[in-house]
């Protein structure tokens, strides 16, 4: 599986942590910003992993911010991307599980730091179920009502 990564200013510490897990996990990655604590604006990290996502060049997207939902937000602008902002392994799990979620949002300043690898683990370890949950999906990207 290949992923788009990138965070803010607020994220990138955290963003850095994260890349071994993501290689022990097995997943290729694109870090698409940024490369350093400075502050930049977070919705042109969020666009760019959202595009990834949106035209098929990755498979998930991967965004770390203060609090994960100023980049959900932007993230999820982008048509066919479906962000969630997840702060333990449950709300990641059932995110991918139940939404289809394709971008995971992570607050850095809001999550424990020992937390969010078990965070990360739970989502990229999770399948969108289906059945039931397809059609609601399918609501969600303006289908069947």
């Amino acid at each position: 599986m290949k992923i788009a990564l990138a965070s803010d200013h607020a994220g990138f510490a955290e963003k850095e942590r994260l890349k071994p897990l993501l290689t022990d996990l097995g997943l290729q990655f694109e870090d698409l910003g940024t490369g350093s604590e400075a502050s930049v604006d977070y919705p042109d990290y969020a666009r760019k992993v959202a595009e990834e996502v949106a035209h098929g060049r990755v498979d998930q997207g991967l965004l770390v911010c203060g609090s994960g939902t100023g980049m959900a937000i932007t993230a999820n602008k982008v048509p066919g991307v479906r962000a969630a902002v997840a702060w333990s392994e449950e709300t990641a799990r059932l995110a991918r599980q139940h939404n289809d979620a394709n971008v995971l949002a992570i607050g850095a300043r809001t999550t424990p730091p020992e937390q969010i690898p078990a965070i990360v683990r739970a989502w990229f370890s999770a399948n969108f179920e289906g059945g039931r949950h397809a059609e609601r999906v399918a609501k969600i990207e303006g289908g069947k009502q």
